[in-house]
């Protein structure tokens, strides 16, 4: 990727001293925030400070308040996980083998009763670390998508509440560690800055950035308050929408569900991109992300005079979803409504690719079992252990492919 002047664009934040008029600014702030020189904002690196640095600038550009524990930030420093289902172990800086990620929060003071929290993780992989799906040589991961697309949008809803719907305080907030298992979110769910208790609702967006074609845009949380359909259906302004009902899944809002508050998350899809070096700035559609701002301002909006939402319990999908020794190595669509489980994206030298399955086929059978969504897909996959062969059956272009696969 091309690197732009950050010292222009930085020393221009620092020099805005008029009063704030709203412009859009998605692109820009996507531009800073997935150049080169910010080396992928891994979590407690001088990429990611320098990364939280400049949303600092943006929310005093936009006027908001400092919301956090010294400033605008709220610091918080934990050993890493010795293993995959390990835990993260919150202690004191300076021990040996601590990284301290930083959270930013900005407020806006409406003098209302109630808060709504809008939030988006900022961090990324920086040359590749744990959770990278590249293989060869160490590139930097810029995460234009995952997640300087989430932080974007959140920035221009700023932009947009400093002067409208009043009924509600708003906290802003840029988690670090989100792909390190949620850190910075549930850090500041059992240290908040404000009292959750007090929390009306909580909108995360990860993912924002690559709304396709025929603009399907996923919303999970849906069954956490019974105002969400409703509101959703009435500001849809013509997004196919993929609803999930389960306020826990693999982002932000789920620290937030789990204390019992109405959430709702937005994601426009998995992609071939996705946690590799090829996730930059010029693949995103900007159009989109503008459409996707305006619709969760609408969704503010029509919710505004609606006082504190009611909060409902959802089935926890997580706790059902199978086990399993071995994968495919394919990147699934998450946004795919039809019966099966469509491939959007292959990973090298793996099964599927060695079994020529190709992006775009619909895998109708594994084995024995017949896949008609996500979760037939998993439970197919959860009785083969390495070392198995079975076939797959595909539906490619209209026709029925069988091929043999050995995981």
């Amino acid at each position: 990727m091309k690197k732009i002047s950050l010292l222009v664009l930085f020393i221009s934040l620092l020099g805005c001293k008029q009063e704030y008029s709203y412009k859009n600014k998605i692109k820009e702030d996507v531009a800073f925030l997935a150049d080169d020189t910010l080396e992928g904002r891994e979590t407690g690196t001088k990429g990611e400070q320098a990364a939280a640095a400049y949303i600092v600038e943006r929310f005093k550009e936009l006027g908001l308040q400092p919301k956090g524990t010294e400033g605008f930030y709220q610091t918080f420093t934990f050993k890493p996980k010795k293993g995959p289902h390990g835990e993260v172990d919150y202690t004191n800086a300076g021990e040996d083998s601590t990284i301290t990620g930083t959270n930013v929060l900005a407020y806006i003071d409406n003098q209302a009763e109630n808060t709504i929290i809008i939030g988006a993780h900022y961090d990324h992989l920086g040359y590749g670390s744990e959770g990278s799906l590249h293989r060869g040589d160490k590139e930097i991961h810029n995460g234009a998508d995952d997640n300087a697309s989430g932080v974007a949008v959140m920035l221009d809803l700023a932009g947009k509440l400093k002067t409208a719907n009043s009924s509600n305080n708003y906290l802003f907030m840029a988690f670090s560690g989100e792909e390190m298992g949620l850190l910075g979110s549930n850090y500041f769910t059992k240290n908040a800055t404000l009292d959750l208790n007090k929390a009306n609702y909580m909108i995360n967006m990860d993912m924002v950035g690559r709304l396709k074609q025929d603009s399907t845009l996923a919303v999970y949380g849906v069954g956490t308050s019974p105002r969400w359909k409703q509101t959703l259906s009435a500001t849809n302004p013509g997004f196919k929408i993929v609803e999930n009902e389960s306020g826990v899944g693999p982002s932000d809002h789920t620290s937030f569900y789990l204390q019992d508050i109405p959430v709702l998350h937005f994601f426009t899809g998995q992609h071939d991109d996705y946690h590799k070096p090829g996730d930059d700035t010029e693949k995103l559609n900007y159009e989109g992300m503008d459409a996707i701002s305006n619709y969760i301002f609408d969704v503010i909006t029509e919710l505004d005079k609606s006082g504190k939402l009611a909060f409902r319990k959802t089935k926890n999908e997580s706790e059902e979803t199978p086990r399993f020794k071995v994968g495919l190595g394919v990147v699934p669509d998450y946004l795919f409504d039809g019966e099966g489980m469509r491939v959007d994206g292959i990973s090298e030298d793996k099964p599927a690719q060695k079994a020529g399955l190709q992006k775009g086929d619909i895998v109708i059978k594994l084995g024995d079992s017949a896949i008609v969504d996500m979760m037939s897909y998993m439970r197919a996959l959860s009785v083969f252990q390495a070392g198995d062969s079975t076939q797959v059956v595909v539906k490619r272009d209209g026709k029925t492919v069988e091929a043999s696969i050995q995981f």
